[in-house]
Order: C-alpha cells, then sequence, then structure tokens
C-alpha cells in the first residue's frame, strides 16, 4: 500500500503534468492516510489546487483555511500554503489579495528553496497578467535560481518557458523561441495539456513575428485541447488570445471568439471576465457599432480593469473609448478620454501603436494633418527601433505587420495634404517598413547548412515541416544591428540626381493611383487614375505572361500575345503616360508600391528601350555601394533547363577565367562556394517561388532547391547576379509594402544588382537576352544600360526582366 507521501507525490507529479483531474483521487487518499498536521497541509494545498482547476473555488478557500488551521506548522510549511492562496486568488482574478499572500509566502520560505522558486514563478505570472514585464522577468530568474537545483525537470522548464514568455513582451522573439522550444522538448510528452499550453504561448510569438495564420491555428488547436478536458478558463485564456490576434484584420471574428471566452468564464473569474470584455469592446469598435453604448460601457469597464491591477489593458479600453468618440464625431470627448495617457517605452509595443493611431485619428478629424504624421511617424519610429533588434530579414518583414496601419493613415494623409515633400516622405516611410534597418550578415552556421542540405533531398512532409521551422527561427536569432536609417528628403534626392535620370515613384491608396516624378530640374505630382482600375488590369497578368512564355502553336502564340500586349498598353496608360512629359527622355528608377510587384516594367510601352531600375526605395538607391569593375564570373546551369548548358557556356566566353557548373556538378554546396568567389553570378535554372515564406523560394540544381536561406550562409556575395529562371524575381508582399523574395535576399546581404523576372521565361528568349546583357555588362556597362538594349518584339515571347537594386 502506498503511503500518504507517495500518494502525494503522485498527485502533485500528475498537476505538474497537466493531468488535473486524475491528481483527485490520489490526493483525497493521502488526506486520509496522514498522520502529520505539515503533511495533511501540504495535502490540503494541493487539493484545493485541484478543486479551482475544475471551477470549485469554494472547496478550494476552505481547504486552504483548514490547512492554515493546523497545529505545528512551520514557518515555511505556512509560506507553502500562503503561495497556494495567493495562486487561487491569482487564478481566480483577485489579484491584490494574491500579490499580497505572495509576499507574504515569499518572505516565509526563505529555508525552502523548492517552494521559494514556486512562489516567485508564480508571482512572476501575477506581473505577467498585469504587463509589468520587468517584475515578472525578475521573478522568472529568481524561481529558475531555486527550481534548477531541486525541482524536477517539467518544473524547471515551465519557469523556463514563462521566462520565454516574458522575453515575448519585452520584444525579443528570438530569446523567447530559444526558451520556449528548450522547454517545450521537457513539456509537450508529458500530456495533451501540458502540449496545448505550450502552443498556446508560442503562438504569440508566431503571431507577433508575422506568422499569423500558423500562431491563430495553433491557439485554435489549444482552446480544443482544452475544452475536451473541460479546462475552461484555460480555453477561454486561449480563445481570448486568439480574438485579440483578429482585432485589426478580422474584427468580426474577433468579437465572437471574445464573447465565447466570456461564456467559458465563470462568474469568479472577474479579472479574467474585464479582460474579454475590453477585446469584445475593442472589436465592436474597429467594426463601428453604436458609439454611444460603446462609449457608457467602456467607461465602466476601464475601472474595473484598474481595479484589478490590468492597467495596459485598460489603457487600450480608454483609447478604444477614445476611438468610440470620434465614431458619433464627439472630438472633445475623445481628447477629454485620451488626457493623461502617457504610454512611455515600458508600454507594450501594440499599446504605443494604437496611442499613436488613435491621436492621429483625433487629430486628422480637427484638421490638424500635421500633427496626425507626427504621430504616425513617432508610432514608426517605435516600430523600428524594435525591428532594428532582428538581424533576420525574415523577422524584419514579418514584423512589419504591427505598423501597417500607420503608413497606410500616413499614405492617405499625404495624399490629401497636396504637398509632394510630405506625399514623397511617406512613400519612402510606407515601403521601408523593413528596409530602415540596416542590414548585417549572418553567421555561417553548421546545423543550418546541414538542415538546408536534408530539405534538398526530400525528405517525408512532416520532416520537411520540422526542418523548414529550425531554419526560420535559428535564422530569428541573429541579432540585428541595432542602427535605422532615415528616410532621404525630397530636396535632397533633386540636388542629387544626375540629369539624365527621373525617379517616378507610385504610391497606391485604397482609392487613388499617385506618381511623383522628380528630376534634377524639380518635382511633378499626378494623380494618374484609380485604384479599382489598377486592380482590374493587374488581375491576370501574372497568367498572361506566363502563357505568353510558354511554347504555343503559331495561330494561338498570336493571339495570347496581341491580349498580353493589349493589357501592357493599358497599364502603361495608366501608370506612365500621365508622367512621361516629365520624365523626357531620361534613365529611369522606379519605387513601386507593393501592388505593382509583379509588373515587367521594361515591356511597358514608355519603358522599352530605356534604362529603368526598379528599387527598394529612393533612400537605398542613393545609398548603394557603387559597382566596381566586374572581373570575375561564375555561371551555373540547372538540370531539365533545355538550353541553360548552351546558355552559360556562351556566356562564359566573355568572362575570360570564368568557372561554370553544369550537369551533376551543379550542386547546391558547389554553387555557394562558387558565389563566395566571384564579382557575376549567372543561374539559369527552373525557379519556385514560396509565397507562404519566401526565402524558402529556391533555384532547382542537381541535387535539390537552392534556397534564400542559403544566401544568408555565403561568406561574401556578388556584386551583380542574373537570374535566368522562371519567377526569380517574384515578390510576395507582406502587410502591403514589403516585399521579400529571392532577388530581395540578394539585395539584403549584399548584391548590388540582381537582374531577375517576376514570371516565367522562354528559355530562348532568356538565352538570347541574357546573352545580351552579358555583352554590355562586359562592355563596363551599368545592368540597367545593358538590359535596355534588349529588343522587345510584340509577336515574339515575353522578355519580363528587370534590374533591382
Amino acid at each position: 500500500m502506498l503511503s500518504a507521501e507517495e500518494l502525494h507525490a503522485r498527485g502533485v507529479a500528475a498537476i505538474n503534468a497537466g493531468r488535473v483531474a486524475a491528481a483527485r483521487t490520489p490526493l483525497e487518499t493521502a488526506l486520509r492516510r496522514s498522520t502529520s498536521d505539515a503533511l495533511s497541509g501540504s495535502i490540503e494545498a494541493s487539493l484545493a489546487y485541484v478543486a479551482s482547476e475544475s471551477g470549485r473555488r469554494d472547496e478550494a478557500l476552505r481547504l486552504l483555511e483548514s490547512a492554515l488551521l493546523r497545529p505545528g506548522l512551520s514557518t515555511a510549511e505556512r509560506g507553502r500554503i500562503h503561495g497556494q492562496q495567493a495562486l487561487l486568488a491569482m487564478l481566480t482574478g483577485q489579484n491584490a489579495e494574491a500579490m499580497s499572500a505572495f509576499g507574504a509566502a515569499i518572505r516565509m520560505l526563505s529555508t525552502s528553496p523548492l517552494h521559494l522558486g514556486r512562489a516567485h514563478v508564480n508571482r512572476g505570472n501575477l506581473y505577467l497578467q498585469q504587463n509589468d514585464v520587468s517584475h515578472a522577468e525578475q521573478d522568472f530568474e529568481a524561481g529558475l535560481t531555486h527550481l534548477e537545483p531541486t525541482a524536477e525537470p517539467p518544473e524547471v522548464a515551465m519557469a523556463r518557458h514563462n521566462l520565454g514568455y516574458t522575453r515575448f513582451l519585452a520584444g525579443d522573439l528570438a530569446e523567447a523561441l530559444r526558451d520556449m522550444d528548450a522547454a517545450r522538448t521537457v513539456l509537450a510528452p508529458l500530456s495533451a495539456v501540458a502540449e496545448a499550453t505550450c502552443d498556446q504561448d508560442r503562438a504569440e510569438v508566431l503571431i507577433a513575428a508575422g506568422l499569423v495564420d500558423d500562431g491563430r491555428a495553433a491557439l485554435a488547436g489549444a482552446a480544443r485541447a482544452f475544452g475536451s478536458r473541460r479546462l475552461r478558463r484555460r480555453q477561454a485564456e486561449a480563445e481570448l488570445t486568439l480574438s485579440r490576434t483578429l482585432l485589426l484584420d478580422d474584427p468580426a471574428q474577433a468579437l465572437e471568439r471574445a464573447r465565447s471566452a466570456l461564456r467559458h468564464l465563470d462568474a469568479s473569474a472577474t479579472a479574467w471576465r474585464a479582460r474579454a470584455a475590453a477585446v469584445v469592446l475593442a472589436a465592436e469598435v474597429r467594426l463601428g457599432r453604436s458609439p454611444t453604448a460603446l462609449v457608457d460601457r467602456g467607461r465602466d469597464l476601464v475601472p474595473l480593469l484598474e481595479d484589478h491591477g490590468l492597467h495596459w489593458p485598460a489603457v487600450e479600453t480608454r483609447l478604444h473609448l477614445g476611438r468610440a468618440h470620434l465614431l458619433r464625431r464627439d472630438p472633445d470627448g475623445a481628447a477629454a478620454t485620451l488626457a493623461g495617457i502617457r504610454t512611455g517605452a515600458r508600454a507594450p509595443l501594440a499599446v504605443r501603436l494604437l496611442e499613436r493611431e488613435t491621436r492621429a485619428e483625433l487629430a486628422a478629424h480637427r484638421g490638424r494633418r500635421a500633427d496626425a504624421l507626427a504621430h504616425l511617424r513617432a508610432g514608426l519610429d517605435d516600430l523600428h527601433a524594435w525591428q532594428s533588434s532582428f538581424g533576420s530579414l525574415d523577422l524584419q518583414t514579418m514584423v512589419t505587420g504591427h505598423g501597417v496601419r500607420l503608413a497606410r493613415t500616413g499614405l492617405r494623409l499625404a495624399v490629401e495634404s497636396q504637398s509632394s515633400r510630405t506625399l514623397f516622405e511617406w512613400s519612402e516611410r510606407a515601403r521601408m517598413l523593413a528596409s530602415r534597418v540596416l542590414p548585417i550578415r549572418a553567421p555561417q552556421d553548421e546545423q543550418t547548412r546541414a538542415d538546408l542540405t536534408e530539405l534538398r533531398s526530400g525528405p517525408a512532409p512532416s520532416r520537411e515541416a520540422e526542418l523548414r521551422r529550425r531554419v526560420r527561427e535559428q535564422a530569428w536569432r541573429l541579432r540585428g544591428s541595432g542602427e535605422v536609417t532615415e528616410p532621404v528628403e525630397l530636396d535632397a534626392v533633386v540636388d542629387a540626381l544626375p540629369p539624365a535620370t527621373a525617379v517616378v515613384a507610385h504610391v497606391v491608396t485604397d482609392a487613388h493611383v499617385v506618381a511623383l516624378v522628380i528630376t534634377a530640374r524639380g518635382v511633378a505630382r499626378h494623380v494618374v487614375g484609380s485604384r479599382a482600375d489598377l486592380v482590374g488590369l493587374l488581375d491576370g497578368l501574372a497568367p498572361d505572361l506566363d502563357v505568353a512564355a510558354s511554347y504555343l502553336p503559331a495561330s494561338l502564340a498570336g493571339a495570347v500575345r496581341h491580349g498580353l500586349a493589349t493589357r501592357l498598353s493599358r497599364l502603361a496608360s495608366l501608370l506612365l503616360t500621365p508622367v512621361l512629359d516629365d520624365v523626357g527622355d531620361r534613365a529611369v528608377v522606379l519605387t513601386p508600391s507593393g501592388l505593382l510587384a509583379g509588373v515587367p516594367w521594361t515591356m511597358l510601352p514608355g519603358l522599352t528601350g530605356r534604362p529603368v531600375t526598379v528599387a527598394r526605395s529612393v533612400t537605398s538607391w542613393l545609398s548603394r555601394p557603387a559597382v566596381t569593375p566586374l572581373t570575375t564570373a561564375g555561371l551555373v546551369a540547372g538540370p531539365r533547363v533545355e538550353r541553360a548548358v548552351a546558355e552559360v557556356e556562351a556566356a562564359s566566353r566573355q568572362w575570360p577565367g570564368s568557372r561554370v557548373l553544369t550537369g551533376e556538378a551543379a550542386t547546391a554546396s558547389a554553387v555557394s562556394d562558387l558565389a563566395a568567389g566571384v564579382d557575376l553570378l549567372h543561374v539559369a535554372a527552373h525557379g519556385r517561388h514560396s509565397a507562404d515564406n519566401p526565402l524558402f523560394s529556391g533555384l532547382e540544381l542537381a541535387d535539390g532547391s537552392w534556397f534564400g536561406y542559403d544566401i544568408d550562409q555565403l561568406s561574401s556575395v556578388p556584386q551583380v547576379v542574373l537570374l535566368s529562371a522562371c519567377e526569380g524575381g517574384r515578390s510576395s508582399v507582406r502587410h502591403g509594402e514589403e516585399l521579400i523574395g529571392m532577388a530581395t535576399a540578394w539585395l539584403h546581404a549584399g548584391a548590388r544588382w540582381v537582374i531577375a523576372s517576376p514570371a516565367a521565361v522562354d528559355d530562348r528568349v532568356a538565352h538570347d537576352t541574357l546573352l545580351a546583357v552579358h555583352a554590355g555588362l562586359r562592355a563596363g556597362l551599368a545592368p540597367p544600360v545593358a538590359l535596355a538594349a534588349v529588343e522587345h518584339r510584340a509577336d515574339a515571347a515575353p522578355v519580363p526582366f528587370v534590374c533591382l537594386t
């Protein structure tokens, strides 16, 4: 027969593994067999936790009170029970009582490191609920110090997981994932509940990093796992977290999820119910529901949140309350609601950005456009300061979602301002949501190289998913430069432009397409058309390009290419015809909005035969290092491309001493070695664009795909890269203005120019086009000039190559 001590240990182990219901029987048996007041008190405290998790708060309180009445308890034993009282108070939303009880427990537990560590960890969780990140981090670190030499691995792992969550709230996503992943290896195998707990918090990190679909799926899965075991409070927590992630892009779904969370919270969970009510209110404000009713509810909700120590949720609710006042055209009410709110650097980034958005909305409502833009500018500065801590291009682009509303609002106000200077500033800010961060070179990593090599071998789907996750998150751990580039000012652009060059900056808002033409002579502004007309022309452009590049019977090819030419002509009439008089015969530098990422600019009437550069921004174009004379070249032919070997061998004859890789020699490792040692790299291979994670876009080589992530592992990169590959120049648009893809990965890594196509390319066209480009480059021409010399014929397959920088 098991002793009371053994049964108690078994019950505690079940609790730690997330099998709370299974702990009840061994604990009740242990209490009946116990002959020690001290042990009975500990067992009653554990039973109190089981009762509280099962929603029986009165029973839990009775058990704890009984435990404290037992005579002969030591100071440390009483401290443990105070810790349980504190935990119960926290779980039921009595935060002030919980904080007091945790303080008493910690003072009594100095001789019991195991329980002292637990008290610190639990108080850290309370600080987390109150968004007091610095105090939470201190408690978790103290807890780990005491738990690591005394506690079982699962308990230590949970403390480390919580520390990771704190680091996530502080904005350190890479370290958060490191801690959470280390903890998950211990916790996830214990039970479905423990795995769901890990996945719930990790999902928030993924969402913050821009992997919104992955994160939301994990949260929904966690909610289902908790619900299937009738852990309603935890189910509600997962649903509430999910609802918060939906507020900006799907407020109707956010409202549904928040209301579901409310239904799963019992009446005693007052703090959690207040948090859920705050999300319901925010969703209804986003949906523009009855503002008068929202104002009345918000006024009642703010003090309730503050009473529970939920300061930042209270601030968020006040900000949404201010927006509700604006919905009913009451700017004075909004101003009064916002008065006294000062978020400061310690506030969560999302709260700071919401404050900037709300204050900008109020200023715009009052006609103070300059003040509105100042708030938006400050919000983006906060975002970029955070981004600069990340070294990964992938992560820098994904987190831009936090600032996209600010950038779009800024663009709209800039268009309304009629000021070319203001429009140019916000054109640059909107398209530089990631590229303002100064890039750094990633250190070579043997594990990443090994994972990429295994990915090329075609692993099973589950293994492939794990490898992709590991490669992506290893890149996230690269520390950023901490430096942010300020957008160049319009006057500086005018002064710096050569007389023979014009900059054309297209800005696409929700309603209009506006273009700025900048030359050394000045600036011209044009409203060139409507967004609806542009979208109509862009829909179907990519398929038209791909079909026109395929091998077709002559009778069909003529019709297809005529249709494409018509579409391109209409697109040019909208985007270019209004600006061509100002451009004159100059070379053109384009900085298109993200919606225009797939346009084959060199094929548009008005630009054919003209040197055209597609730049990430005017700021990056002006600051790019000059290309030094090209002397060394490397050329690669991948498999299954009909003319690839002929193309690279013919091109190699332009470059004495060049190195050529074909057939079985064209492996990923060989191409990496080649790319790190030449001024110019030419790859003729099939390309595939990965929209769900563009840095997994790849070029097909003898042993599999050579990915965008492989570029990060190069010790140095070529100055000029020619991608003779279908889709090599295609980019995904992340959050409106930010582009990322294979070509962008090269530019981020330090390449000066990339010549690539956003669409499929006929093998013969690629062969002839790029041989002509090589001849121009060998003669010393700049890449845009060399590409401009290529002939475009309406009756031939399209030549969609563009020159990117």
